[in-house]
């Protein structure tokens, strides 16, 4: 089949050469990663974005080319007076032959291109194309994530949600995130809380919804004492979730904060909403209203100049729902407890915290410097222990570092700090940042800082001395360790969160 007189220029050459080598590369790519189980998320991004793009460019270089090419001639033949109109003639067969190629090379296109297009939205909506492509800026939010509980949950169904118009905002914002990374132009760490974040009744409650029953459910902590055996101390809390039975619906427990008929909302000036200074309680049935105002930080004329109004959902409270960074004391509790570490050698914790007591600014650093520690720690202070246990704890310095690692990203300055988890209070100030016996009313109504009303302790203390609550009461807190009774007096964060700096 004869081709054009107008097909034959470098232009349209060069088109059909790049695009003819992108389309064997596309299927010979498509080949490898399907039959043979071999890609990752830039095999992907290859097949699905960079080739066809390639691909595309080179089939625009064909016409392009055809009519400079026709220009060229209509300019000779305008000169010399011969000038006329193309004509298309199917009748003969070589513009029969031209159309037929043209008709059929562009339903090939055309098929392929659906194909393609769809493969490019499925992958840029997969998890690894969230999390692995840019490695170095979402490798904490995809290590946490693996570990979180929404692990089988695809990114997209919680930051993009259902719906065109997000999906496009989506696309849109990530052009720029796209130019951040290439430029190296983005923030270590990424702040938080994210701007323009689809709103939680719109992702979360297609499975969390607030009129879903969640009942009391219980709780065990296992804590290990920085003591020479390592002792065990474990807590069981009944945590008060929803009320006793599902006819309550949501008028007590933790979740009566999203009570349908009832409004919390809150001022601060904090972008992480850390400190709360003004929280307003409206009853839509009764129009009952009550403000609360922090006595200790007591709003004034510059608070609510600068104060933005948010009512209060889900994520104030649950606002790491699947990027949990634990700090070291929890995260080394948690390796001593699945047996990545072995608790049965004596001071093994203590050595662990002196190892992480500091920040690290590289991986590579982290590795040397915990194992030197722990090592050097033995050898000082136990050299007895450390011939003893020897093999032990050349393991447990390897659990160490990949509980480490699955916790902190130097490259990215991110830890357990970096990101406060609201749903808890000792590390971050979480539920006191409201319930701290501080927030008043005029009338004098407070909001209580009484541990019961979000749970109860039913067991407590060391495995061998277990403390056990009688039925439907509750344990009073003992600190693992004596400090009086200092912990009713202070937040848990004013310790925890200064432990290891």
């Amino acid at each position: 089949m004869k081709l054009p007189k107008s097909f034959y220029n470098w232009t349209s050459v060069l088109g059909a050469s790049i695009a003819t080598i992108a389309f064997f590369l596309i299927v010979f790519f498509f080949v490898i990663s399907v039959i043979f189980d071999q890609g990752s998320s830039y095999m992907g991004l290859i097949i699905y974005i960079v080739l066809p793009v390639i691909m595309v460019i080179g089939m625009i270089l064909i016409p392009i080319g055809m009519i400079m090419q026709i220009r060229k001639r209509s300019k000779l033949e305008f000169i010399t007076g011969t000038q006329r109109w193309p004509r298309v003639d199917l009748n003969d067969q070589k513009h029969r032959n031209a159309f037929s190629l043209f008709v059929i090379i562009s339903f090939i296109f055309l098929f392929l291109s659906s194909i393609g297009s769809y493969e490019a939205f499925v992958y840029s909506e997969s998890v690894a194309f969230c999390g692995t492509l840019c490695h170095e800026v979402m490798e904490p939010e995809y290590v946490t994530y693996q570990q979180s509980a929404h692990a089988r949950v695809a990114c997209v169904e919680c930051h993009v949600g259902e719906g065109a118009d997000w999906f496009v905002r989506s696309k849109l914002s990530g052009l720029y995130q796209v130019y951040a990374v290439i430029s190296d132009n983005f923030p270590r760490p990424v702040p938080t809380p994210i701007a323009n974040l689809r709103p939680a009744q719109e992702t979360c409650e297609h499975c969390h919804w607030p009129e879903k029953f969640y009942p009391k459910r219980f709780k065990k902590q296992r804590n290990f004492l920085a003591d020479s055996l390592n002792t065990e101390w474990n807590i069981q809390l009944l945590m008060k979730t929803g009320p006793d039975h599902h006819t309550q619906q949501l008028s007590e427990g933790i979740h009566w904060h999203i009570n349908p008929n009832i409004k919390i909302e809150f001022m601060t000036t904090d972008e992480k909403n850390e400190f709360i200074q003004w929280v307003k309680y409206t009853n839509l049935k009764t129009g009952e209203e009550h403000i609360y105002k922090d006595q200790m930080m007591e709003p004034d004329s510059a608070f609510y100049a600068d104060a933005k109004l948010h009512t209060m959902d889900c994520m104030d409270c649950h606002n790491r729902p699947s990027h949990v960074y634990l700090s070291p004391p929890d995260f080394i509790d948690i390796a001593l407890a699945d047996g990545s570490i072995n608790n049965k050698i004596p001071f093994i914790k203590m050595a662990a915290m002196e190892a992480l007591k500091s920040p690290y600014s590289t991986k590579d650093s982290a590795n040397l410097i915990i194992e030197q520690t722990v090592l050097d720690f033995y050898k000082e202070k136990y050299p007895k222990l450390s011939s003893t246990f020897k093999e032990d704890i050349s393991q447990a310095i390897e659990g160490i570092k990949m509980a480490y690692h699955n916790n902190n990203f130097p490259a990215m300055k991110v830890r357990w700090d970096v990101y406060p988890d609201h749903k808890s209070h000792m590390e971050s100030q979480g539920c006191f940042r409201c319930h701290d016996n501080m927030h008043a009313t005029e009338e004098g109504r407070i909001i209580s800082k009484d541990c019961n009303l979000c749970h109860t302790i039913t067991s407590q203390g060391k495995v061998d001395s277990l403390q056990f609550a009688i039925s439907g009461k509750s344990l009073e807190f003992k600190h693992p360790v004596d400090i009086g009774t200092d912990w009713k007096d202070y937040n848990c964060t004013e310790c925890h969160a200064y432990l290891y700096p």
